[in-house]
């Protein structure tokens, strides 16, 4: 993650309980500490937010219970040989 974008990941983090009365199941947009805007999907979050901010300065997450929403799991099919 981008430094850049620490401190609106940690204010999710922080105030995901609080986000989620008023989001949940949306996709919302912070920059610093604030909610500028909620969709329904990230793609029209993106297209909007780089009408009228510089990529890299605001975050675009879902927010939902849990930290499936941030967090990345990977699998893989390679077998290691024996």
């Amino acid at each position: 993650m981008s430094i850049m974008l620490k401190k609106e990941f940690k204010y999710y983090l922080d105030n995901q309980e609080k986000l989620l009365k008023k989001y949940n199941g949306k996709v919302i947009v912070i920059i610093g500490e604030q909610v500028i805007k909620a969709y329904n999907s990230k793609m029209a979050a993106y297209l909007d937010s780089i009408k009228k901010y510089k990529p890299g300065t605001f975050l675009i997450i879902e927010c939902s219970p849990g930290n499936d929403s941030y967090t990345y799991h990977q699998r893989s099919r390679i077998i290691a040989p024996a």
